[in-house]
């Protein structure tokens, strides 16, 4: 799956099946629903996830629980726009086969 695409499942109910859970996290986040976006970026502890775990501390507004997800993840601080910063996430995660 590329970005394109990712981004037309958007407009499904639900998300395509396969979705790594750092990518679900994604499609949630961008439905609107943070909390099940949050549960599954938390349930890929130690990897992709943390990234997503991250932004979407960051999005929420807790700068420092988001600094500790960056180090975590092993990336620095964005300082881009959110929308910009869900699609770095996303086209890196779909770039190395993560769905």
């Amino acid at each position: 799956m590329n970005l394109a695409a990712f981004r037309q499942s958007l407009a499904a109910p639900a998300p395509p099946a396969g979705l790594t859970p750092a990518l679900a996290a994604l499609w949630h986040d961008a439905h609107g629903d943070f909390d099940r976006a949050h549960d599954l970026a938390q349930s890929d502890e130690g990897g992709a996830g943390d990234w997503v775990h991250a932004y979407l501390h960051r999005k929420e507004g807790d700068a420092g629980n988001a600094a500790y997800w960056y180090r975590r993840a092993g990336k620095p601080i964005c300082r881009e726009t959110l929308d910009a910063e869900w699609e770095a996430i996303a086209r890196a995660l779909l770039e190395r086969g993560a769905s």
